[in-house]
């Protein structure tokens, strides 16, 4: 008995068949028996085909002969509590005829080569590279939806299918992509998305029907219709897909080496030809490439080219270090004059790092001196120019004489001289209204919790500085809630942040460099508006960043509020939300060491109308005796407190008449001090690169040769000592 090879199809469904074939039609004849009836029935290692057939189209001159199956393997039951057609749990579709020892070669060839899978409506023929087969249930048309038997078109097309037994699931794969239907379901999963089918799959005679078009979508196979002939024609010809990815991400002329990765889909076979253009391993120019890759499988099919544009950047080189002085000899105590001259291909000059080597404002023992400028950039390549200039030994100024007229403002020099021994200058002062809150004890917070709780309303300025020492990460936030029985608006006017730096001197430096920067140019007023019994964060600068152990925060912030507002300062885990936690907290003791309390009148404002400058004068600060210290209390106890250093006091210092020629500068007395004051509207630094110790002077300004006033506005940097002076100096004839 000769068998014919038969392969099962699965079909799926394609509502835009419906337009093909008129759903009326459709009623009449997709619920009758079919004239032509192949029935096939798949079970696990089947090893041969059932087929029967009545009628006498061409599906019967098909399928004369008959196997039956012989394995008794237990089938799974669907949800609809009939007979789910299992697969091979290996995938592989198997074709019951390889099992006879009789096989068509010709029909085995056809499966691979036919190029149109051609189905007809309410018939099981199907049509493939001129060699007719037929699935076990025709192709049926249900309310405008075209099914097709799934079996048939697996067999067909080359997809594999399995039988998911824990999910009830009959899986389809081809290359990456897999498709799950489930039976009386419209809705199918492509790669793990769920999708909705144009209608829903059902079994008839153990065979799986799905809707055409979920396939076709699904794998982008293309189709048409033919209306005359009412039959679907399918295009299976399947080309590769082929992409690639490039590496590294920045690729520099005559400098990289580029990866390219090839990744393929769609593969029949195996790849047998590949071809590049435009690819290159080392692209000596700066520029865009396109580069385009292509591949052919075992069919002798070709993919789309894919291309990349490649984008070629000019090598990072070092910065070209490079200065210049005014002049190449010079007198002892004659102020030299640098120019930089650094360039760099990539970064901004002022974005460099640059580190001088013997770079003086002037030389006071004869001699030649070679000075070294290196410059780096933000990829850490640098290079380094040297020059050398020669002192006379004759002399313009003397060392001290030459620091008083020339160190710029920022900068600092040591003198000679007992600086206690100038007379001080008596000076009167009042307070203006503005409740100080001084966070500042615990400095070190070793525990979750409050570190500050006040009531407070008016004009209000926050100083706040604290260490992280809770072995992991934390944050600060400011709470504020609105206790009263109408809305109250809360206006922030300055602000200035620094930190979470493991330096305290530079966040407090930093925090009142920002401060007077929004004095300057008001980019941090805000204001916002509290319901009764509101909590809402402010001053959220505080909060933006996470403290590690050991670094330190600190904050300056001018606000004020109509009514009186409760603030809670908080240090909390990173991952804790302040307003659920806030109830919980409890309120943290003082360290004995640092100080906090709510100070009133903390602007203190200094006019001196006498002449000053034309003597040696010193103008002291934060010493409790000529600027007593605020008296204020510490809330949360109860107790009596004084703000030693007057940390947090803004100092607003207007000096009417001060003498010609005569240079201000700033002189810590109670240890090393760090940060900034703001002079006539100019922030200056209290010494640009660090601290000034008690045997320096940083210099804050000259007056020309005429009598000037100077506003001076200073608040102590925290981290710093005081107290601190400011000095008169006349500075010594000849500098015009």
């Amino acid at each position: 008995m000769k068998l014919k090879k038969r392969s099962l199809l699965t079909v799926l469904a394609v509502a835009q068949l419906a337009a093909a074939y008129p759903a009326s039609a459709d009623a009449n004849t997709a619920d009758k028996p079919q004239q032509s009836v192949t029935q096939e029935v798949y079970e696990q290692n089947a090893a041969a085909t059932k087929a029967v057939t009545s009628g006498g189209t061409d599906a019967a001159q098909e399928t004369t002969e008959t196997t039956t199956t012989t394995e008794t393997e237990e089938q799974e039951p669907n949800e609809a509590g009939t007979t789910e057609v299992p697969v091979e749990e290996t995938g592989e579709v198997q074709d019951p005829a390889t099992t006879t020892g009789e096989q068509d070669n010709q029909n085995n060839q056809q499966t691979v080569t036919g190029k149109e899978l051609i189905l007809y409506f309410n018939s099981t023929k199907m049509v493939q590279g001129g060699v007719t087969y037929n699935a076990p249930q025709p192709m049926q048309v249900k309310k405008g939806v075209s099914y097709v038997p799934i079996r048939a078109l697996v067999d067909r097309v080359g997809f594999k299918v399995t039988y998911d037994k824990k999910t009830k699931e009959t899986v389809i794969t081809k290359g990456t992509n897999e498709l799950r239907f489930k039976t009386d379901s419209s809705k199918y999963t492509v790669n793990g998305v769920t999708k909705e089918m144009k209608g829903t799959s059902y079994q008839t005679k153990s065979t799986f029907m799905v809707p055409l078009t979920a396939i076709t979508q699904a794998l982008d196979i293309q189709y048409k219709v033919d209306n005359v002939g009412k039959r679907v024609i399918m295009n299976l010809e399947t080309k590769p897909v082929a992409k690639f990815t490039v590496g590294p991400k920045e690729i520099y002329a005559g400098q990289t080496t580029v990866t390219y990765t090839p990744q393929l889909e769609n593969v029949q076979g195996e790849i047998i030809n590949e071809r590049w253009e435009g690819k290159q391993d080392i692209f000596d120019a700066p520029g865009e490439y396109i580069v385009t890759y292509s591949v052919q499988d075992s069919t002798g099919a070709w993919s789309e080219p894919y291309s990349q544009t490649i984008t070629v950047i000019q090598p990072n080189l070092p910065p070209v270090a490079m200065f210049e002085t005014d002049k190449s000899e010079y007198k002892m105590g004659e102020l030299i004059t640098y120019t930089n001259q650094t360039t760099d291909d990539q970064d901004n000059p002022e974005d460099l790092t640059y580190k001088w080597e013997n770079k003086q404002y002037a030389f006071f023992t004869p001699g030649v001196y070679t000075i070294k400028l290196t410059a780096t950039d933000k990829k850490g390549l640098s290079s380094t120019y040297e020059t050398t200039i020669n002192v006379t030994n004759e002399t313009l100024y003397q060392e001290e004489d030459f620091n008083m007229l020339f160190i710029p403002e920022g900068e600092k020099f040591t003198f000679l001289g007992n600086v206690t021994s100038r007379p001080k200058i008596s000076y009167d002062f009042y307070d203006e209204p503005s409740t100080l809150i001084r966070s500042n004890s615990p400095e070190t917070v070793n525990s979750e919790g409050i570190v500050y709780q006040e009531t407070a309303v008016g004009d209000m300025r926050f100083m706040i500085h604290h260490v992280n020492n809770l072995n992991k990460n934390v944050k600060m936030y400011v709470i504020a809630t609105n206790k009263n029985s109408t809305p109250v608006t809360l206006r922030q006017d300055y602000l200035g942040f620094a930190g979470p730096s493991p330096i305290a001197t530079a966040a407090g430096k930093k925090s009142v460099l920002n401060y007077f920067q929004s004095m300057q140019d008001d980019s941090k007023r805000t204001s916002v508006t509290l319901a009764p019994g509101e909590q809402k964060l402010v001053m959220t600068e505080l909060s933006d960043v996470r403290m590690k152990q050991g670094h330190v925060i600190s904050l300056y912030s001018d606000m004020y509020s109509d009514l009186p507002i409760q603030f809670d300062v908080v240090m909390i885990d990173e991952k804790s939300d302040p307003l659920k936690v806030l109830s919980t907290l409890p309120i943290l003791n003082r360290d004995g060491v640092h100080n906090r309390g709510t100070y009133p009148d903390s602007t203190r404002v200094i006019r001196y109308s006498e002449l000053v400058g034309a003597n040696s004068e010193r103008l002291v600060l934060g010493d409790n005796q000529d600027d007593p210290n605020l008296e204020g209390m510490d809330p949360m106890v109860g107790d009596i407190t004084h703000n030693t250093g007057n940390f947090g006091v803004l100092y607003k210092i207007t000096l009417d008449r001060v003498a010609p020629d005569t240079l201000i500068s700033f002189n810590p007395r109670g240890g090393k001090y760090s940060g900034y004051a703001m002079v006539n509207g100019t922030i200056v630094p209290i010494y640009s690169l660090g601290q000034v110790a008690p045997g320096e002077q940083a210099v804050l300004y000259r007056t020309g040769d005429y009598e000037q006033k100077v506003e001076i506005m200073l608040t102590a940097a925290p981290g710093s000592n005081l107290p601190v002076n400011l000095l008169f100096t006349q500075m010594p004839e000849g500098h015009h």
